[in-house]
């Protein structure tokens, strides 16, 4: 580095750790079996001493030390033998440099409001990283307890997991800090930062000290995080009934962070996005985003940091949990942002790459650093949320509360794996069976329900109900292995035939040589309603096929009741028709979360010809009276990447037709828009993606709008305040000038406008110059004027472009290398790119293209999953276009609005 630099870091370095007893000098004490070598993981570390001492001895005998770099370990050799039973000390000497990327122990800069460049150093070591900052046992089943000693310049501070119990001033130019012992937890959960962060502080109810710490021209806008961290953590104290273990809890903003944030037992890290918020500024979507983000990381401090997975293979236990958490948490603690309109958009993300060959059981077996990376993926963070949603719904928030609460307590600071939940959840819904059965078993007329093995109803035309109190126990572990050891979902072929209702499960596959589904089986608990009864029937479906049985005939059936579960729906014969209709007539009848299900639900019978395109389309129509957010949004989601595909292809103008009927159907909604940041959450959130979505597509009224505050803003040289949610579609408009998009890379240079970064950086990806987007990208990859950070997302944006899609694809060739070494094989960040720049291809020259670059790599980039992601995503694509592009044609031509 620089000297300037240099200057900065002085003084970071020195790290001394003990993990496990209380020796300190960087010794860990640990009993051992009878050998002759300890084996340790260690990267890029440059060990020069090791020395292993007896508990009894008086001197340490050295140990030689090799390096096997393939497998990321050392092996420390003694001339004697270690006896078995007898405690040892190690002591390792070892230099290292701070990392360049965003792992290990890496450096990150910012700039101050004069301009001046300051440097500061913070770890991220999940999940096999803190190798990269000190030698240990790196995996999540050896827990120890560290203590931590760091020594810094006296103009920096240092933070790690536990409070500072001593300084000591070594020099007038370097203070050595001394931290409390941790609590037993793994390694990937150790951290530390060395900085000259500011503070802002306070006391939760239940008496934890709370901190949220940013780089100091910044602090002002901690004040909504400290807030919500303060009302979560006092929640999950009490709803888990398990306190929180440490004295205190701080939530670091990082300038230079990969992903969302990091649940670092006791020093919480975020990006800056997911933790600043200037309520002038911020937008309400960044105001979701933040909460979520807080409740994630703070629900981990019990599941995953508390109670860990046993190995990487099981990842969803700490992830699902939290993702799912976050849901149950701030409905409580926010009920006006009203999170649970959201919910259902993950599992439709979630969807989308399960239905593809290339995914994956929730729990999954892995061994190298790369596939450990490619856990943190939908299926494990967000299939593994709605598998949990599901079985809320199934056993009751009780029950399942009950339930995560035994597994907590009874596991507390140990490891486990996926059938140590369902073990417990079992046993937790015993002694509610009773009151579960009655609960579950309502009367219908004259019929009385018997309840089946299964523990769920059937009707039955009979007179007995002595079955209802039996309390037979729910097998929880039989039901949930269904879901998370075997890789896809179920599809639920319903048939009404008079009152009988004939019910089939399959797998549902996308595909051109989908293998067969044979031996898959689900079980599923179903829900319904009728056109005669909104009350919610349940039904556990165990086998290929069923029939229920209605006490009547009804008009219309909907299965998976707000798609609580994690299944979707094909109605044969004429049950479409009747769904459809009954959109058209009066879809208020059902609920938004069915409405946008039943979109979702049938755009995928689409891919998998089930259904035709025009019948899905003729659902669609219903939209033009829509009000709610979900099925708003869906509809959006399901159209416009049909006219994505359309548009790379488009000869003959079907591309404008359908971009003028997705206008069309949102037109009164669009036009109803109010300019301001008034409404509920739920409404500003859909006003910014409605007049985006309208500006970005050219529909004349919002751009003249737009346009009139672009210049206005422009004209007050930036300093005219814009309403925060429609600040997106201004800056978007703003930019398909090129003196504008100049005029908005001015100030997104500038320090006040951070909270904005991520809008101008999407306005910025919209330009139609493709000189102005490649300087874009590459100056990501550089990372001085646009962070590298976010390169993944620009590179997506530009990719999504008509003038930018060539570009992004050469782009990543070019620097395939660049953007391994920066954000690591394996990563989100970098499936996120492969994926999302692949997503609309739809061409077999596209294909040939993405097959050969992706062969031409080393074995470890060309297996990669995201890889066969973007093969199969591209195949699907060339089908559906091949098979649908004239229907939808017709269909346009035919149904003008």
């Amino acid at each position: 580095p620089s000297p300037a630099v240099a200057a900065g870091l002085l003084g970071l370095l020195s790290v001394a750790l003990a993990l496990g007893g209380a020796r300190g000098g960087g010794s860990p004490r640990f009993p051992w079996d009878a050998t002759s070598a300890v084996v340790l993981h260690s990267k890029r570390l440059h060990i020069t001493r090791a020395a292993i001492e007896a508990g009894s001895a008086r001197s340490a005998q050295k140990a030689q030390v090799l390096e096997h770099q393939a497998f990321e370990q050392v092996a420390l050799l003694t001339a004697e033998p270690l006896q078995a039973g007898q405690y040892y000390t190690l002591s390792i000497q070892y230099f290292a440099n701070l990392s360049e990327s965003f792992h290990g122990f890496y450096k990150s800069t910012y700039r101050t409001q004069e301009g001046e460049l300051r440097v500061l150093a913070a770890t991220q070591f999940e999940p096999t990283a803190a190798r990269m900052a000190f030698p240990c046992f790196d995996e999540p089943a050896f827990k120890a307890r560290f203590s931590i000693t760091i020594r810094r310049e006296p103009k920096h501070l240092a933070l790690s997991n536990m409070p500072i119990v001593k300084s000591v001033t070594i020099t007038p130019w370097l203070v050595e800090d001394h931290f409390d012992t941790t609590v037993k937890m793994s390694t990937y959960l150790v951290a530390f930062i060395v900085s000259d962060f500011k503070s802002i502080s306070k006391i939760t109810g239940h008496g934890v000290k709370i901190s949220v710490y940013t780089v100091p021209d910044k602090i002002n806008q901690a004040h909504y995080a400290l807030d919500a961290a303060v009302k979560l953590l006092d929640f999950y104290e009490d709803y888990f009934s398990i306190p929180y273990p440490l004295p205190k809890q701080d939530l670091a903003a990082i300038p230079d962070f990969q992903s969302g944030a990091m649940e670092n037992w006791g020093l919480t890290t975020y990006r800056e996005s997911a933790l600043l918020y200037d309520p002038e500024k911020s937008s309400a979507s960044s105001k979701l985003w933040v909460t979520m983000v807080i409740a994630h990381e703070l629900a981990h401090q019990w599941f995953g940091n508390l109670v860990t997975m046993e190995w990487w293979d099981d990842l969803w236990l700490n992830e699902g949990f939290a993702m799912f958490m976050e849901f149950v948490s701030v409905s409580v603690t926010h009920p006006e942002l009203r999170v649970e309109d959201y919910f259902l958009r993950r599992c439709f993300d979630a969807i989308e790459v399960d239905s593809l060959n290339s995914s994956h059981p929730i729990s999954t077996p892995v061994e190298d650093p790369a596939q450990i990376l490619e856990m943190f993926d939908n299926v494990s963070y967000k299939k593994g949320s709605c598998i949990l949603n599901m079985l809320r719904d199934y056993l009751t928030a009780d029950v399942l509360k009950a339930g995560l609460v035994q597994y907590l307590q009874k596991y507390s600071y140990q490891n486990t794996k996926n059938e140590d939940l369902w073990n417990i959840m079992t046993n937790a819904s015993i002694p509610y069976s009773l009151m579960f059965f009655n609960f579950i078993c309502p009367t219908v007329g004259s019929d009385k329900n018997e309840l089946q093995g299964d523990g769920f109803c059937r009707t039955q035309q009979s007179s007995s109900n002595a079955h209802w109190t039996k309390g037979e126990t729910l097998d929880v572990r039989a039901m949930m292995d269904t879901w998370t050891l075997q890789k896809g979902f179920p599809l639920v072929t319903v048939t009404v035939r008079g009152k009988n209702v004939h019910l089939q499960q399959e797998r549902y596959m996308k595909g051109v040589n989908s293998p067969s589904s044979t031996g898959y089986l689900w079980h599923i608990p179903l829900t319904y309603i009728t056109s005669k009864s909104d009350t919610v029937q349940r039904f556990l479906m165990t086998t290929k096929a069923d029939v229920i049985i209605l006490p009547e005939e009804v008009e219309w059936v909907k299965f998976n009741v707000d798609m609580n579960g994690y299944y979707i729906v094909h109605y044969e014969d004429d049950g479409w028709d009747r769904l459809i209709n009954l959109l058209k007539e009066n879809h208020t009848v059902i609920s938004s979360n069915d409405r946008a299900s039943l979109i979702n639900n049938i755009f995928q019978l689409v891919s998998i010809k089930k259904l035709s395109i025009s019948k899905a389309f003729d659902l669609t129509l219903y939209l033009k009276h829509e009000r709610q957010i979900m099925p708003v949004l869906q509809g959006m989601n399901e159209l416009i990447p049909i006219y994505r595909l359309l548009e790379r292809r488009d000869m003959d103008g079907t591309a404008k037709q359908l971009k003028e009927y997705i206008i069309n159907l949102f037109k009164d909604l669009i036009d109803k828009q109010s300019w301001s940041d008034e409404g509920s959450a739920s409404e500003r959130l859909l006003r910014d993606s409605l007049l985006l979505f309208a500006c970005v597509h050219r529909y004349q009224p919002c751009v003249d709008k737009a346009k009139g505050y672009f210049t206005e803003w422009q004209k007050s040289n930036g300093t005219l305040s814009l309403p925060a949610d429609v600040k997106t579609a201004v800056y978007a408009v703003g930019a398909q000038t090129s003196e504008g998009w100049d005029f908005l890379l001015s100030k997104y240079r500038l320090h006040l406008f951070d909270v904005e970064r991520e809008n101008i950086e999407l306005a910025l990806s919209l330009s139609r110059s493709k000189d102005k987007l490649q300087w874009l990208m590459d100056q990501g990859l550089r990372g001085d004027i646009v962070r590298t950070q976010d390169l993944p997302h620009i590179i997506v944006f530009v990719a999504k472009t008509p003038s930018g899609c060539h570009l992004a694809w050469t782009f990543l060739k070019e620097n395939w290398e660049k953007v391994v070494e920066k954000f690591e094989l394996g990563s989100n960040s970098i499936a996120n790119i492969v994926t999302g720049l692949t997503s609309r291809y739809s061409t077999r020259s596209q294909l040939a293209q993405v097959k050969e670059f992706f062969s031409s790599l080393e074995e470890k980039s060309a297996r990669l999953r995201c890889v066969q992601q973007a093969i199969e995503t591209i195949e699907d694509n060339i089908q559906w276009m091949d098979r649908n592009f004239e229907e939808v044609k017709t269909w346009l031509q035919n149904n003008q609005l």
